[in-house]
């Protein structure tokens, strides 16, 4: 006699969510605002308007971009805002800081797409592996997110779950 093989994931009822379906696709690029300075330690308005005025900015056509400086320097904000402004017709994001930052952010907007009523009452597993890298910081994100409506919440794989979090009955 044969048993019937139960697959046992597939029928305890969790339910996965893999973060990696919220990665936006695109160039991601940073923006360095140090080669605009005067000898990477002052920016010159005049000669910053000028360049702003002349610069191509198709060359960020549907990227993803991070505006910030390495130069240990004191840039004005208004630069970051013109920056902006100029950047923001063309490229499909613009943020302020690093790239990590960028990813922090373009992932935080996607997940703005999550319906996280579809999670009431129910036993999550957020994936723990994915092809993209995925932020610590949106783990934290979707952490804050989905505990106030799950059941419970797990880390992993279905197969092989780090629990995190149960609702008090």
């Amino acid at each position: 006699m044969s048993e019937e093989i139960v697959n046992r994931v597939a029928a305890s009822g969790l339910i996965s969510l893999d973060l990696e379906d919220y990665y936006v696709p695109g160039e991601r690029v940073f923006y360095d605002l140090k080669d605009n300075l005067f000898m990477e330690m002052i920016l010159k308005e005049k000669e910053f308007r000028a360049f702003l005025k002349d610069h191509d900015w198709s060359q960020y056509n549907g990227k993803h971009v991070a505006i910030g400086c390495t130069a240990d320097a004191i840039v004005p904000t208004w630069a970051y805002m013109l920056l902006s402004l100029k950047l923001s017709p063309v490229a499909k994001t613009v943020v302020f800081g690093n790239l990590n930052e960028l990813e922090i952010a373009i992932f935080t907007k996607s997940l703005e797409k999550l319906n996280i009523e579809t999670f009431r009452d129910q036993r999550v597993v957020v994936k723990g592996c994915s092809k993209v890298e995925v932020p610590s910081a949106i783990y934290v994100e979707i952490t804050n997110r989905l505990r106030p409506v799950v059941k419970s919440l797990m880390f992993g794989e279905p197969c092989s779950t780090v629990p995190l979090y149960k609702r008090p009955k």
